[in-house]
């Protein structure tokens, strides 16, 4: 059954290896003539068809290599070595197959990923009055928020939803990579993709399943599988140089021996697979190899330009910190009580993004205020929001904001690692809320680890004021930092940057723009941060900043694997073409030999599945705690 169905998926082999066993059948009753002309007109058929497709990629700008196979045919078919020829056919159908067998091997996590990709969910509803609910199977695609779905004991979690049943176990690895078991109690939100322990559980869902996290994962694998750029590039750099050397090897062994015979002796050993097939193989393994680390690659062309890195842009706030600000005081100002300074900031704050926001909004909600509805509210992107709340016109956001809009705004003395939201209610300076957001425990070690291994420069970009920025940047030990800026100024810095690539890493709506415009754009995706995650070339699905270490690591190792695999293939075919010069190696002979050449390329090229890993415990460290790098960190939005 195989056979069968690998036959009609590479049929060009099942008929060149049944042309060639009628050859050698007409050779061995003495019709060998017969055979010549079997084999001459197979081979001119397919030399035909070959020759088509190279004028097709000539067309799209891709420089063929499948002109040396070309005129190895014709020359092993011109000097009467039809059965070499009927082999180069042979080796040729077969590299597809090779690179088909490979390829998959290589993109097994990826494919993983796809094939697990939730289809239906267990809908609960109103059952008839017996007590009960019923129990409707829903294509995912129709789940609505809101809806109540059943999770059966090793099932996976179709949509991303709140946890309704009481603290239950689940594999999220298929996510983040972690391999053990994580728990979640109720209320807490379970994403789509991690797959139910032992128990039955009940979730609310609080996405759709286009939203969900398990579903935008799979949009970006897909994406990442589409892309062969990079395999086309650098194929395309050795091809010309490769054809010029080989044709020139073959012509100066003619030329010295004056044997016609002894150019398709050496033209056989010249075949293109290892820049054909080695180089994708590997750029398909790196993709796989980063999907089980937790982190998206969308492409092999990303791969390239991770790999070669040489500076490095970092948002702040909820990249190099936590990003889950925690509520440290309310100062309201004479004639404004606390609780309705929070209550109005946080009222306002729902119609803003910003990571603070959310903080601002729990701080009011653990104290049990209830948010208000806004008349009117709009953002303004990094400064703050303006909210119509009650008949008041509330504004909350950096003190420059407060300032522009009032005459007695203070500016608020601060620790470490706090941040100030400015409050303005009709037109008059509320107070101040102070937040505490700290680096990330893993920051500093990322910083360090980059400096190590090549990248030169390593900034912040960011819109918070420059005493925050400043404060921060110092805990996590980088040195050039822009702060107060807005989106077009992170843009136009990003394209500034020298050297060149540059990556720039960010988590936030606001982040969007900087990172398309990088040569490396990473979204610390784990929170959702869909805007951010469309404009990025790598997407990070767990929250940790050393993952963009792990990005860069798999991005080097997977180029210089398809690199060395091309050098090999390249090495080891010229080696051959100089003896095949001094005419020792038939001209049947080298074409089964170059298949060995083939074959080892692409055993070299699936080493990108493996390979040095990062050592996790040192970038799960910081030095934050040390007292010479502690500095006051003042007011942010």
């Amino acid at each position: 059954m195989r056979v069968v169905r690998a036959a009609r998926r590479y049929p060009v082999i099942g008929v060149t290896v049944l042309v060639l066993a009628v050859v050698l059948v007409l050779h061995l009753v003495d019709a060998a003539t017969a055979g010549r002309w079997v084999a001459t007109a197979y081979v001119a058929l397919f030399i035909v068809w070959t020759s088509v497709g190279m004028v097709r990629e000539l067309m799209r700008g891709h420089i063929g290599l499948d002109v040396l196979a070309i005129v190895a045919m014709i020359a092993t078919l011109g000097v009467g070595e039809y059965i070499a020829s009927l082999i180069v056919v042979l080796m040729l159908a077969g590299g597809q197959a090779l690179e088909d067998f490979a390829g998959r091997r290589a993109k097994r996590d990826l494919s993983a990923l796809l094939d697990r990709s939730p289809r239906s969910a267990h809908v609960l509803v109103q059952g008839d009055g017996a007590g009960s609910d019923d129990v409707r199977d829903t294509p995912v695609d129709d789940v609505a928020v809101g809806d109540v779905i059943l999770v059966r004991p090793s099932e996976i979690v179709p949509v991303d939803g709140v946890l309704l049943s009481d603290a239950s176990s689940f594999d999220e690895s298929s996510l983040t990579g972690e391999s053990m078991p994580v728990v979640r109690g109720t209320g807490d939100e379970v994403l789509s993709g991690a797959i139910n322990g032992t128990r039955a559980v009940r979730m609310r869902a609080v996405r759709v399943s286009e939203d969900s996290q398990y579903q935008q994962i799979v949009a970006l694998v897909r994406a990442s599988e589409d892309s062969r750029a990079p395999v086309v590039r650098l194929a395309d750099r050795f091809a010309i140089p490769f054809t010029v050397v080989s044709i020139a090897l073959a012509a100066t062994a003619w030329m010295l021996s004056g044997d016609p015979t002894r150019f398709a002796e050496v033209l056989v050993l010249a075949t293109p697979c290892p820049l054909l097939i080695a180089a994708p193989v590997a750029f398909l393994g790196g993709l796989s190899r980063a999907a089980k680390a937790g982190v998206i690659m969308k492409g092999g062309a990303v791969i390239e330009q991770v790999a070669r890195v040489r500076s490095a842009a970092f948002d702040k706030t909820g990249t190099l910190t936590q990003g889950r600000p925690e509520l440290v005081d309310v100062r309201a100002e004479v004639g404004f009580d606390a609780d309705e300074v929070l209550c109005l900031a946080a009222s306002a704050e729902q119609y803003s993004s910003h990571v603070l926001a959310d903080g601002i909004r729990r701080a009011a909600e653990s104290r049990g205020l209830t948010l208000r509805a806004a008349e009117s509210a709009r953002e303004e992107a990094t400064n703050g929001v303006l909210a119509r709340i009650g008949g008041k016109a509330v504004v909350v956001g950096k003190p420059a904001l407060i300032e522009s809009l009032t005459q007695d705004t203070v500016r608020a003395s601060l620790g470490a690692s706090e941040a100030a939201a400015y409050v303005a209610v009709d037109g008059r300076f509320a107070g101040v809320i102070v937040l505490s957001d700290s680096p990330r425990p893993e920051a500093r070690s990322v910083i360090d680890w980059l400096r190590a291994h090549g990248v030169g420069r390593v900034m912040m970009l960011t819109g918070d004021v420059r005493p925050t920025a400043e404060s921060v940047a110092r805990q996590v030990g980088i040195d050039e930092v822009h702060a107060e800026l807005l989106p077009p100024e992170k843009v136009q810095l990003a394209t500034d940057v020298r050297p060149r690539p540059v990556m720039m890493v960010g988590d936030g709506v606001n982040d969007a723009p900087v990172l398309a415009a990088a040569d490396v754009g990473v979204a610390m995706g784990a929170r959702g941060a869909t805007a951010a995650g469309d404009a990025a070339s790598v997407v990070i699905l767990v929250d940790s900043l050393a993952k963009v270490v792990d990005a860069l690591a798999i991005g080097r190792h997977t180029l210089r694997v398809a690199l060395t695999a091309i050098w090999i293939g390249i090495a080891l075919s010229v080696g051959l073409m100089i003896v095949a010069m001094t005419g020792i190696i038939p001209a049947v002979v080298g074409a089964l030999v170059q298949e060995l050449v083939d074959l080892a390329t692409i055993l070299y090229a699936l080493r990108a599945l493996s390979g040095p890993r990062v050592d996790s415990d040192l970038l799960g460290h910081s030095d934050t705690s040390r007292p010479d790098i502690v500095a006051q960190a003042p007011e942010k939005h």
